[in-house]
Protein backbone atom coordinates (compact mmCIF):
# COMPACT_ATOMS: atom_id res chain seq x y z
CA UNK A 1 0.00 0.00 0.00
CA UNK A 2 1.13 3.42 -0.62
CA UNK A 3 4.26 1.78 -2.52
CA UNK A 4 4.22 4.57 -5.63
CA UNK A 5 4.65 7.17 -3.35
CA UNK A 6 6.96 5.39 -1.10
CA UNK A 7 9.30 4.59 -4.41
CA UNK A 8 9.01 8.18 -5.62
CA UNK A 9 10.27 9.69 -2.18
CA UNK A 10 12.84 7.38 -2.21
CA UNK A 11 13.91 8.45 -5.06
CA UNK A 12 13.46 12.14 -4.40
CA UNK A 13 15.42 11.66 -1.11
CA UNK A 14 18.02 10.28 -2.59
CA UNK A 15 18.36 12.63 -5.87
CA UNK A 16 17.75 15.87 -3.29
CA UNK A 17 20.04 14.85 -1.13
CA UNK A 18 22.81 14.12 -3.63
CA UNK A 19 22.15 17.65 -5.29
CA UNK A 20 22.58 19.22 -2.08
CA UNK A 21 25.25 17.92 -1.60
CA UNK A 22 26.57 18.77 -4.93
CA UNK A 23 25.49 22.62 -4.37
CA UNK A 24 27.05 22.64 -1.06
CA UNK A 25 30.48 21.10 -2.61
CA UNK A 26 29.76 23.76 -5.38
CA UNK A 27 29.40 27.24 -3.62
CA UNK A 28 31.94 25.99 -0.95
CA UNK A 29 34.95 25.11 -3.62
CA UNK A 30 33.95 28.61 -4.94
CA UNK A 31 34.23 29.91 -2.07
CA UNK A 32 37.45 28.97 -1.16
CA UNK A 33 38.69 29.90 -4.77
CA UNK A 34 37.39 33.46 -4.63
CA UNK A 35 38.82 33.95 -0.80
CA UNK A 36 42.41 32.49 -1.25
CA UNK A 37 43.43 32.48 -5.14
CA UNK A 38 40.70 35.18 -6.18
CA UNK A 39 39.24 33.20 -8.76
CA UNK A 40 36.07 34.96 -10.31
CA UNK A 41 32.15 33.73 -8.84
CA UNK A 42 32.31 31.98 -12.52
CA UNK A 43 34.50 29.35 -11.95
CA UNK A 44 33.07 26.50 -13.23
CA UNK A 45 32.79 28.94 -16.46
CA UNK A 46 36.50 29.66 -16.95
CA UNK A 47 37.20 26.29 -16.52
CA UNK A 48 35.51 25.20 -19.10
CA UNK A 49 36.08 27.76 -21.70
CA UNK A 50 39.64 26.96 -20.74
CA UNK A 51 39.26 23.15 -21.48
CA UNK A 52 37.61 24.80 -24.71
CA UNK A 53 40.90 26.74 -25.65
CA UNK A 54 43.13 23.59 -25.11
CA UNK A 55 40.89 21.58 -27.43
CA UNK A 56 40.29 23.90 -29.50
CA UNK A 57 39.32 22.85 -33.31
CA UNK A 58 39.83 19.16 -31.35
CA UNK A 59 36.30 19.41 -29.58
CA UNK A 60 35.96 15.89 -30.17
CA UNK A 61 38.59 14.60 -28.27
CA UNK A 62 36.90 16.35 -25.15
CA UNK A 63 33.78 15.12 -26.14
CA UNK A 64 35.00 11.54 -26.11
CA UNK A 65 36.73 11.98 -22.61
CA UNK A 66 33.59 13.67 -21.08
CA UNK A 67 30.94 11.28 -22.73
CA UNK A 68 33.03 7.94 -22.60
CA UNK A 69 36.46 7.96 -20.54
CA UNK A 70 35.26 10.07 -17.83
CA UNK A 71 32.09 7.70 -16.32
CA UNK A 72 34.31 4.49 -17.34
CA UNK A 73 37.04 5.35 -14.88
CA UNK A 74 34.21 6.04 -12.20
CA UNK A 75 32.69 2.48 -13.23
CA UNK A 76 36.02 0.64 -12.90
CA UNK A 77 37.21 2.84 -9.57
CA UNK A 78 33.58 1.98 -7.93
CA UNK A 79 33.40 -1.82 -8.85
CA UNK A 80 37.25 -2.59 -8.55
CA UNK A 81 37.10 -1.51 -4.82
CA UNK A 82 33.57 -4.01 -4.14
CA UNK A 83 35.86 -6.50 -6.25
CA UNK A 84 38.47 -6.35 -3.22
CA UNK A 85 35.49 -6.99 -1.02
CA UNK A 86 34.19 -9.72 -3.25
CA UNK A 87 37.34 -11.61 -4.17
CA UNK A 88 39.03 -11.38 -0.27
CA UNK A 89 36.18 -11.27 1.97
CA UNK A 90 38.17 -8.10 3.59
CA UNK A 91 37.15 -5.80 4.91
CA UNK A 92 34.66 -8.03 7.10
CA UNK A 93 32.53 -5.15 7.90
CA UNK A 94 31.28 -4.56 4.49
CA UNK A 95 30.83 -8.47 4.35
CA UNK A 96 28.02 -7.85 6.91
CA UNK A 97 26.02 -5.75 4.39
CA UNK A 98 25.54 -8.92 2.17
CA UNK A 99 22.27 -9.52 0.79
CA UNK A 100 22.36 -12.93 -0.65
CA UNK A 101 24.22 -14.76 2.33
CA UNK A 102 26.68 -17.13 1.54
CA UNK A 103 26.82 -16.48 -2.08
CA UNK A 104 30.02 -15.35 -3.76
CA UNK A 105 31.67 -15.88 -0.61
CA UNK A 106 34.43 -15.87 -2.32
CA UNK A 107 33.30 -15.05 -6.09
CA UNK A 108 34.22 -17.89 -9.05
CA UNK A 109 37.73 -16.66 -10.30
CA UNK A 110 36.88 -18.43 -13.81
CA UNK A 111 33.05 -16.56 -14.09
CA UNK A 112 34.23 -13.11 -12.78
CA UNK A 113 37.56 -13.34 -15.50
CA UNK A 114 34.67 -14.17 -18.35
CA UNK A 115 32.39 -11.29 -16.95
CA UNK A 116 35.18 -8.31 -17.00
CA UNK A 117 36.23 -9.95 -20.72
CA UNK A 118 32.32 -9.14 -21.31
CA UNK A 119 32.23 -5.77 -19.42
CA UNK A 120 35.32 -4.49 -21.34
CA UNK A 121 34.04 -5.82 -25.11
CA UNK A 122 30.54 -4.06 -24.10
CA UNK A 123 32.36 -0.61 -23.23
CA UNK A 124 35.08 0.12 -25.90
CA UNK A 125 33.31 -2.14 -28.99
CA UNK A 126 30.28 -1.87 -28.13
CA UNK A 127 29.79 2.11 -26.17
CA UNK A 128 32.71 3.69 -27.42
CA UNK A 129 32.28 3.55 -31.36
CA UNK A 130 28.29 4.06 -30.49
CA UNK A 131 29.16 7.63 -28.63
CA UNK A 132 31.98 8.86 -31.15
CA UNK A 133 29.25 8.21 -33.99
CA UNK A 134 26.70 10.27 -31.82
CA UNK A 135 28.97 13.72 -32.10
CA UNK A 136 27.66 14.65 -35.46
CA UNK A 137 24.06 13.72 -34.78
CA UNK A 138 24.87 15.87 -31.31
CA UNK A 139 26.38 19.21 -32.94
CA UNK A 140 23.58 19.03 -35.55
CA UNK A 141 21.42 19.38 -32.88
CA UNK A 142 23.15 20.93 -30.35
CA UNK A 143 26.86 20.92 -29.71
CA UNK A 144 27.67 19.06 -27.12
CA UNK A 145 30.73 21.32 -26.78
CA UNK A 146 28.86 24.82 -26.93
CA UNK A 147 30.78 27.34 -24.99
CA UNK A 148 28.28 28.63 -22.21
CA UNK A 149 27.41 25.99 -19.36
CA UNK A 150 24.02 25.43 -18.50
CA UNK A 151 22.87 26.94 -15.31
CA UNK A 152 22.25 24.22 -12.24
CA UNK A 153 18.22 24.47 -12.62
CA UNK A 154 18.54 23.60 -16.20
CA UNK A 155 20.38 20.90 -15.22
CA UNK A 156 18.20 19.37 -12.36
CA UNK A 157 15.19 19.78 -14.86
CA UNK A 158 17.64 17.54 -17.10
CA UNK A 159 18.13 15.08 -14.54
CA UNK A 160 14.33 14.33 -13.99
CA UNK A 161 13.44 14.07 -17.41
CA UNK A 162 16.69 11.79 -18.23
CA UNK A 163 15.15 9.68 -14.89
CA UNK A 164 11.81 9.14 -16.30
CA UNK A 165 12.93 8.56 -19.58
CA UNK A 166 15.03 5.92 -18.43
CA UNK A 167 12.47 4.14 -15.96
CA UNK A 168 10.02 4.16 -19.49
CA UNK A 169 12.73 2.95 -21.82
CA UNK A 170 14.07 0.39 -19.15
CA UNK A 171 11.55 -1.16 -17.66
CA UNK A 172 9.27 -1.90 -21.07
CA UNK A 173 12.85 -2.77 -22.57
CA UNK A 174 13.67 -5.33 -20.07
CA UNK A 175 10.20 -7.03 -20.37
CA UNK A 176 10.73 -8.13 -24.06
CA UNK A 177 13.69 -9.09 -23.18
CA UNK A 178 12.36 -11.92 -20.45
CA UNK A 179 9.64 -12.87 -22.91
CA UNK A 180 10.61 -16.40 -24.51
CA UNK A 181 11.67 -15.70 -27.00
CA UNK A 182 14.77 -13.29 -26.43
CA UNK A 183 15.28 -14.84 -23.14
CA UNK A 184 16.98 -17.50 -23.51
CA UNK A 185 19.35 -16.23 -27.10
CA UNK A 186 19.98 -13.00 -25.00
CA UNK A 187 19.14 -12.06 -21.53
CA UNK A 188 19.71 -15.46 -20.23
CA UNK A 189 23.33 -14.14 -20.34
CA UNK A 190 22.82 -11.24 -17.12
CA UNK A 191 21.22 -13.76 -15.20
CA UNK A 192 24.05 -16.29 -14.73
CA UNK A 193 24.61 -13.78 -12.11
CA UNK A 194 21.48 -14.86 -9.61
CA UNK A 195 23.05 -13.11 -7.00
CA UNK A 196 24.64 -10.18 -8.31
CA UNK A 197 28.15 -8.38 -8.13
CA UNK A 198 28.49 -4.59 -9.27
CA UNK A 199 31.13 -4.90 -12.13
CA UNK A 200 28.42 -7.19 -13.78
CA UNK A 201 26.22 -4.48 -14.18
CA UNK A 202 27.60 -4.01 -17.79
CA UNK A 203 27.34 -8.08 -18.49
CA UNK A 204 25.10 -8.34 -20.75
CA UNK A 205 24.31 -10.02 -24.82
CA UNK A 206 25.92 -6.48 -27.06
CA UNK A 207 21.91 -6.66 -28.11
CA UNK A 208 21.18 -5.94 -24.74
CA UNK A 209 23.58 -3.99 -23.67
CA UNK A 210 22.45 -1.51 -26.56
CA UNK A 211 18.66 -1.97 -26.36
CA UNK A 212 18.30 -2.02 -22.85
CA UNK A 213 22.11 -0.66 -21.00
CA UNK A 214 22.57 2.17 -23.72
CA UNK A 215 19.45 3.55 -25.52
CA UNK A 216 17.62 4.53 -22.04
CA UNK A 217 20.16 6.47 -20.62
CA UNK A 218 21.43 8.36 -24.43
CA UNK A 219 18.04 8.77 -25.23
CA UNK A 220 17.21 11.98 -22.71
CA UNK A 221 20.83 13.88 -23.13
CA UNK A 222 20.07 13.46 -27.49
CA UNK A 223 15.96 14.53 -27.37
CA UNK A 224 17.21 17.49 -24.65
CA UNK A 225 20.30 18.61 -26.74
CA UNK A 226 22.38 18.25 -23.61
CA UNK A 227 25.97 20.14 -23.00
CA UNK A 228 28.85 17.63 -22.62
CA UNK A 229 29.13 18.47 -19.34
CA UNK A 230 25.39 17.10 -18.24
CA UNK A 231 26.17 14.09 -20.28
CA UNK A 232 29.13 13.21 -18.23
CA UNK A 233 27.41 13.99 -15.21
CA UNK A 234 24.29 11.70 -16.08
CA UNK A 235 26.35 9.07 -17.63
CA UNK A 236 28.14 8.93 -14.41
CA UNK A 237 25.36 9.22 -12.14
CA UNK A 238 23.77 6.28 -14.30
CA UNK A 239 26.72 3.86 -14.11
CA UNK A 240 27.06 3.91 -10.35
CA UNK A 241 23.57 3.81 -9.51
CA UNK A 242 23.65 0.33 -11.88
CA UNK A 243 26.85 -0.71 -9.80
CA UNK A 244 25.08 -0.27 -6.46
CA UNK A 245 21.77 -1.80 -7.73
CA UNK A 246 24.18 -5.15 -8.28
CA UNK A 247 26.22 -4.80 -5.63
CA UNK A 248 24.86 -7.25 -3.25
CA UNK A 249 25.54 -5.38 -0.50
CA UNK A 250 22.88 -3.15 1.32
CA UNK A 251 25.52 -0.47 2.55
CA UNK A 252 24.45 2.67 4.84
CA UNK A 253 23.56 6.02 3.18
CA UNK A 254 23.60 4.68 -0.81
CA UNK A 255 20.41 3.37 -2.80
CA UNK A 256 18.65 0.21 -1.80
CA UNK A 257 19.93 -2.44 -3.81
CA UNK A 258 17.22 -4.51 -2.73
CA UNK A 259 14.75 -4.07 -5.43
CA UNK A 260 17.27 -5.48 -8.05
CA UNK A 261 18.77 -8.25 -6.07
CA UNK A 262 15.04 -9.67 -6.08
CA UNK A 263 15.16 -9.36 -9.93
CA UNK A 264 18.23 -11.46 -10.24
CA UNK A 265 17.16 -14.04 -7.12
CA UNK A 266 13.18 -14.42 -8.75
CA UNK A 267 13.85 -13.47 -12.35
CA UNK A 268 10.03 -12.54 -12.49
CA UNK A 269 9.48 -9.67 -10.52
CA UNK A 270 11.07 -6.31 -10.26
CA UNK A 271 11.89 -5.09 -13.64
CA UNK A 272 12.31 -0.85 -13.54
CA UNK A 273 14.31 1.28 -11.65
CA UNK A 274 12.58 3.04 -9.67
CA UNK A 275 9.74 0.87 -9.02
CA UNK A 276 6.77 3.20 -10.39
CA UNK A 277 6.00 0.95 -13.00
CA UNK A 278 6.52 -1.94 -11.55
CA UNK A 279 3.93 -1.19 -8.88
CA UNK A 280 1.38 0.07 -12.06
CA UNK A 281 2.12 -2.91 -14.09
CA UNK A 282 1.82 -5.28 -10.82
CA UNK A 283 4.96 -6.75 -11.29
CA UNK A 284 6.25 -6.32 -8.07
CA UNK A 285 3.35 -8.08 -5.83
CA UNK A 286 5.51 -10.90 -4.90
CA UNK A 287 8.05 -8.48 -3.53
CA UNK A 288 5.84 -6.65 -1.92
CA UNK A 289 5.23 -9.92 0.42
CA UNK A 290 8.65 -9.97 1.21
CA UNK A 291 11.38 -9.16 4.09
CA UNK A 292 13.28 -7.98 1.04
CA UNK A 293 10.66 -5.37 0.51
CA UNK A 294 10.65 -4.42 4.22
CA UNK A 295 14.49 -4.24 3.64
CA UNK A 296 14.10 -1.77 0.71
CA UNK A 297 14.75 1.60 2.78
CA UNK A 298 17.39 3.80 2.90
CA UNK A 299 19.58 2.56 5.50
CA UNK A 300 20.61 5.33 8.15
CA UNK A 301 22.69 3.36 10.51
CA UNK A 302 25.07 0.47 10.60
CA UNK A 303 23.59 -2.07 11.62
CA UNK A 304 22.95 -4.56 8.43
CA UNK A 305 19.19 -5.24 7.75
CA UNK A 306 19.52 -8.37 7.38
CA UNK A 307 20.05 -8.49 11.20
CA UNK A 308 17.46 -6.07 11.97
CA UNK A 309 14.91 -7.78 9.66
CA UNK A 310 15.96 -11.19 9.17
CA UNK A 311 14.32 -13.31 7.19
CA UNK A 312 11.89 -15.39 8.57
CA UNK A 313 13.06 -19.20 10.29
CA UNK A 314 13.15 -22.45 7.83
CA UNK A 315 10.57 -24.35 7.98
CA UNK A 316 11.98 -28.10 8.90
CA UNK A 317 9.96 -31.65 8.80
Amino acid sequence: EGHIWGSMRRTAFTLGSGLLLLVAFWNSVTWHLQRFWGASGYFWQAQWERLLSTFEGKEWILYILGATQVPTLLFWSFSGLLLVVDTTGKPNFISRYRIQLGKNEPVDPVKLRQSIRTVLFNQYLISFPVLVFLYPILKLWGDPCRRELPTFHWFLLELALFTLIEEVMFYYSHRILHHPRFYKKIHKKHHEWTAPIGVIALYAHPIEHVASNMLPAMVGPIVMGSHLSSMTMWFSLALIITIISHCGYHLPFLPSPEFHDYHHLKFNQCYGVLGVLDHLHGTDTVFKQTKSYERHILLLGFTPLSESIPDPPKKTE
